[in-house]
Protein backbone atom coordinates (compact mmCIF):
# COMPACT_ATOMS: atom_id res chain seq x y z
CA UNK A 1 0.00 0.00 0.00
CA UNK A 2 2.87 2.29 0.58
CA UNK A 3 4.37 2.08 -2.77
CA UNK A 4 0.96 2.53 -4.32
CA UNK A 5 0.69 5.78 -2.21
CA UNK A 6 4.45 6.95 -2.83
CA UNK A 7 3.64 5.90 -6.89
CA UNK A 8 0.62 8.42 -6.57
CA UNK A 9 2.33 11.30 -4.88
CA UNK A 10 4.94 11.02 -7.19
CA UNK A 11 2.83 11.32 -10.54
CA UNK A 12 1.06 14.28 -8.81
CA UNK A 13 4.50 15.90 -8.54
CA UNK A 14 4.62 15.55 -11.98
CA UNK A 15 1.38 16.46 -12.69
CA UNK A 16 1.49 19.81 -10.63
CA UNK A 17 4.84 20.28 -12.71
CA UNK A 18 4.21 20.57 -16.33
CA UNK A 19 1.89 23.56 -16.46
CA UNK A 20 5.18 25.85 -15.05
CA UNK A 21 7.65 23.95 -16.39
CA UNK A 22 6.10 24.54 -19.98
CA UNK A 23 4.26 27.94 -19.68
CA UNK A 24 5.70 29.45 -16.87
CA UNK A 25 4.35 32.91 -17.73
CA UNK A 26 0.80 30.97 -17.68
CA UNK A 27 1.68 29.21 -14.76
CA UNK A 28 1.84 32.65 -12.74
CA UNK A 29 -0.50 34.22 -14.26
CA UNK A 30 -3.08 31.73 -13.04
CA UNK A 31 -1.60 31.35 -9.86
CA UNK A 32 -1.70 35.49 -9.46
CA UNK A 33 -5.28 35.80 -10.16
CA UNK A 34 -6.24 32.44 -7.91
CA UNK A 35 -4.57 34.43 -5.36
CA UNK A 36 -6.84 37.24 -5.53
CA UNK A 37 -9.75 34.82 -5.19
CA UNK A 38 -11.50 34.85 -1.92
CA UNK A 39 -11.19 31.90 0.32
CA UNK A 40 -14.84 30.47 0.20
CA UNK A 41 -13.67 30.14 -3.51
CA UNK A 42 -10.38 28.67 -2.76
CA UNK A 43 -12.17 26.55 -0.24
CA UNK A 44 -14.91 25.37 -3.28
CA UNK A 45 -12.03 24.81 -6.45
CA UNK A 46 -10.48 22.53 -3.36
CA UNK A 47 -13.52 20.54 -2.44
CA UNK A 48 -14.27 19.96 -6.26
CA UNK A 49 -11.01 18.91 -7.08
CA UNK A 50 -11.17 16.55 -4.28
CA UNK A 51 -14.46 14.79 -5.06
CA UNK A 52 -13.33 14.89 -8.56
CA UNK A 53 -10.48 12.89 -7.36
CA UNK A 54 -12.64 10.71 -5.45
CA UNK A 55 -14.63 10.01 -7.70
CA UNK A 56 -11.60 8.77 -10.40
CA UNK A 57 -10.95 6.07 -7.36
CA UNK A 58 -13.99 5.19 -7.52
CA UNK A 59 -14.01 4.22 -10.94
CA UNK A 60 -10.68 3.00 -11.62
CA UNK A 61 -11.08 0.55 -8.49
Amino acid sequence: MFDTLLMAFALMLVLEGLLPFIAPGVWRKVFLQVARLADGQIRFIGLTSMLVGLIFLILSH
